[in-house]
């Protein structure tokens, strides 16, 4: 006879149901897994002797076969040695219950049957409820966040007995089951370190930084050294709404599967990677593939400062992610997809010595070497920038006023959130709603298309610009609580790329 007990395997951040099949019979001592197992699956069968030995079952004279299916998905982790010596004690019949088909076990095993936590768990857990589970014995782990995984019911365990004594019902487990949709826990305030309130002048990036949260567009600054371009991108995530918890039990797995600590909840992932990060750092890979910066900065941020300093090769990577919100990373042995929603924010200065056009400063650089600069930033990664600013220098002796707090910028930005919501029946921003439906349900009016024709030709606008203004100018009207695109906020929204970071550096080249 053969038993089947159902676990949970990952393909990147997806999951999928694998059956456990064990089978003993008599015969010359051996333990064999198959199923694509890769090394840390085949040791599996020195903890797991080791563990039923606790049970004082001894199977040196028995031939044990263990299929880990479906057969071609490469197993990976010690995840499966809970349910493998579940499947081992139900098939020498020490387990007198019928294990339900929708029951999973998730968990490593040490050599005394303690169940330990193993890297991917959480999204394992995620990914059981759309495989079909209704149930999972997982070992406690407090960077899991079990009040979120609604619908599914959570048996945490310390040790492979209490799973077989809750099988057969008898005891108590150490941790009782929890359902989590009876017993949401509200979620709490983050504290910023950072706040809009503390940045003085800069007027003109607030605001278009305010758009870019609302709509989460991306945005590109210039400016010479120290003019506040890398305080206004890290003070930035104090005025983004709360992720939703899908939000937050996707961010938190993929910073589990990236082995990354320190993310706690509610909080928006900021990723800050050095120039000289390689293309593998920020993209994701290896030979069994994590996921990169782009995919830890998912439903957050991702800060690139000196973004002319990183290598061209990086910055071109990036023009597929930035459209398509996810990353397909493909290796010999495997190929997994991960998702990177994120919001890009450059900072670089206009030039090698960093001061053309300062007040203060006289720019060494000559023409051919500003072009050559900025020409590190390739034409496609511009067009993938919806917001450009050049920044200048302010004075701090500026009257006293009052300065907007981040949370009061914030509060405005979630109320245009709420309308993009609202008007598209699905969580999705202007910038990353297809630009079909966005038109479907906003179309620019005859006049408006004819005004931005000529402004475009104009200024030599590709139609992915077009668009990328389009798109901001809806979240401008979102802003001031229009139904439609007014002819006010396409013209702001056409400001923010008529004097192009590139042409106006340009123009100052050739005048010095």
């Amino acid at each position: 006879m053969t038993v089947k007990v159902s676990s949970v395997g990952l393909k990147g951040l997806e999951g999928y149901r694998v059956q456990v099949e064990v089978r003993i019979s008599p015969g010359t001592e051996s333990m064999v897994i198959v199923g694509l197992p890769d090394a840390s699956v085949k040791e599996s069968k020195e903890r797991v002797i080791s563990a039923l030995s606790h049970f004082d079952i001894d199977v040196t004279d028995q031939k044990v076969v263990v299929n880990l299916s479906p057969s071609e998905q490469k197993k990976n982790g010690p995840l499966f040695d809970l349910a493998i010596a579940i499947a081992a004690l139900k098939e020498l019949n020490f387990i007198k219950e019928d294990i339900p088909k929708n029951t999973a076990f998730i968990g490593a095993l040490s050599l005394d049957g303690a169940v330990e936590k193993a890297d991917g768990m959480l999204p394992a857990l995620v990914s059981a409820k759309s495989i079909g589970l209704k149930k999972v014995y997982f070992p406690h782990d407090s960077d899991i966040p079990i009040h979120m995984l609604e619908g599914l019911e959570c048996i945490v365990v310390q040790h492979i007995e209490e799973v077989v004594n809750h099988l057969d019902g008898q005891g108590f487990l150490s941790f009782a089951p929890i359902d989590a949709s009876s017993n949401p826990i509200p979620s709490l305030p983050v504290h910023h370190q950072k706040d809009f309130c503390h940045v003085i002048g800069h007027e003109y990036p607030k605001r278009a930084l305010e758009i870019a949260a609302a709509g989460e567009h991306n945005v590109l600054m210039s400016g010479p050294p120290g003019c506040g371009k890398s305080l206004l991108a890290e003070t930035f995530p104090s005025i983004l709404p709360s992720l939703t918890n899908k939000a937050q039990l996707e961010v938190i797995s993929l910073y589990q599967l990236a082995g990354e600590k320190g993310l706690s909840q509610h909080c928006i992932p900021f990723r800050h990677p050095h120039h000289s990060a390689s293309s593998v750092a920020i993209i994701g890979g290896g030979s069994t593939p994590r996921p990169g910066e782009i995919s830890l900065a998912h439903k957050g941020v991702l800060f690139l400062d000196e973004i002319a300093e990183f290598a061209k090769k990086t910055l071109d990577m990036l023009r597929q992610p930035l459209e398509t919100g996810k990353v397909t990373i493909s290796r010999a042995h495997s190929t997994v997809t991960y998702p990177c929603s994120f919001l890009l924010i450059g900072a670089m200065n206009p030039c090698p010595c960093g001061y053309l056009g300062s007040n203060n400063h006289y720019c060494t650089c000559s023409s051919k070497q500003i072009q050559a600069y900025q020409n590190r930033i390739s034409g496609p990664v511009y067009d993938r920038i919806d917001v450009l600013l050049s920044l200048r220098s302010i004075n701090l002796e500026q009257p006293n006023k009052r300065l907007e707090s981040s949370a009061e910028i914030r509060k405005r930005v979630e109320v245009a959130r709420e309308r993009q919501y609202e008007r598209y029946q699905i969580e999705i921003s202007n910038a990353k709603v297809p630009f079909e439906f966005m038109t479907e349900k906003s179309p620019l009016k005859n006049e408006q298309q004819k005004m931005l024709s000529k402004v475009a030709a104009k200024q030599n606008w590709s139609n992915r610009v077009q668009i990328k203004i389009i798109r901001l100018a809806r979240t401008i009207s979102d802003l001031a609580g229009e139904e439609h695109i007014t002819d006010s906020s396409l013209w702001e929204a056409c400001s923010f790329r008529r004097f192009s970071v590139q042409k106006q550096h340009s123009s100052i080249a050739r005048e010095t």
